[in-house]
């Protein structure tokens, strides 16, 4: 194994000028969401060192990006297509100690920064991460759980509300010591979403590969780190919602393979026997008790929810074709 002191002494960080923000885009349709998330990195209350704006293989909102966005580093990802290859192009750019992540369609707190860095005054902390609020630009669906809010890549109730360690971080807010990747490498270009496909886990798989490096050190969920993540109309509706559940089992299948069924489905277990459980009985107790007539159907939804992404698990274990993005014979429901 090859100790944390053999790469780089840890620096301690004193202020968040030492972290550079990447952000990473693939949709002109998001151009408005994207000079958003860019705007709320530059208000931030003390900068970043630079803002790093990756383009995933769309060389028309790569040319908007290069004339429109000033005093920002715009770069084409040079990798696979996708966001895994996208976010290692920022990494592979980026000049800050520490690189933080902020998906296009987010927008940060403007003490954001401050209180991502602040974990770096331990050298032990990898990395920190911090809560994503959904921001429905519909309004909620009475019928979503908010258990669920992983769904539309957002923290789900049952997530720690104290600063704590975690074994992996939300990739739509997450920051990690630059060094890391060039122990463990960068994230897997076989997962993770391409395009509008829901697929996920790279963040997570990255998380537990750079803790099997240094078992002694710890990944921090800070939970005043705050950022809000737009929820469009499209994904507040049934379908997306069993899709994102299908493709979240097909990607703990392969995270399992990857890093081991313990070690990848370490969460997945807390909030089986945990969160899912008290989510029914919420919905349950909402509907007899405080007259919210969806509280049956949001217990209904928990149900369908577990049991197409365990569905989506064990068709990816069966069909033996973890070695691809999704299996042929696979489709995403609609």
């Amino acid at each position: 194994m090859v100790s944390w002191e053999a790469v780089a002494s840890p620096r301690v960080l004193t202020a968040s000028e030492d972290v550079s923000v990447i952000v990473c885009g693939y949709s002109e349709d998001r151009w408005n969401d994207l000079v958003r998330a860019i705007e709320s990195v530059r208000s931030q209350r003390v900068a970043p060192l630079e803002i790093v704006v990756v383009i995933d293989h769309n060389q028309r909102l790569l040319a908007r990006a290069h004339a429109c966005l000033h005093g920002v580093l715009v770069v084409e990802n040079g990798e696979q297509r996708g966001l895994s290859g996208a976010r290692n192009t920022g990494v592979a750019v980026a000049r800050g100690d520490v690189v933080a992540f902020l998906d296009d369609d987010a927008v940060a707190a403007p003490d954001w920064l401050d209180r991502l860095a602040a974990a770096y005054t331990d050298a032990d902390v990898l990395g920190v991460g911090g809560p994503v609020e959904p921001a429905w630009n519909s309004g909620r669906p009475r019928w979503f759980p908010e258990e669920f809010d992983w769904v539309v890549g957002c923290t789900f109730r049952g997530m720690p509300e104290e600063t704590t360690a975690v074994h992996s971080l939300i990739g739509c807010n997450m920051s990690f010591r630059r060094d890391i990747m060039s122990v463990v490498g960068g994230f897997r270009s076989d997962m993770g979403r391409v395009g509008t496909v829901p697929l996920a886990g790279e963040e997570t798989e990255f998380c537990i590969r750079a803790g099997h490096h240094w078992p002694q050190r710890r990944w921090v969920y800070e939970p005043r780190a705050r950022v809000e993540h737009t929820v469009p109309p499209a994904r507040a509706r049934p379908g997306y919602f069993r899709s994102r559940c299908y493709a979240e089992g097909l990607s703990k299948a392969v995270i399992a393979q990857s890093v081991g069924a313990q070690d990848g489905l370490a969460g997945a277990r807390s909030y089986t026997f945990k969160a899912l459980p008290l989510a029914m009985v919420r919905g349950l107790t909402d509907a007899m008790f405080h007259h919210d007539s969806m509280g049956v159907a949001r217990s209904a939804v928990v149900l369908v929810g577990f049991t197409i992404t365990t569905t989506g698990y064990l068709r990816a274990l069966l069909g033996r074709r973890l070695s691809k993005r999704i299996p042929q014979d696979v489709h995403l429901p609609s």
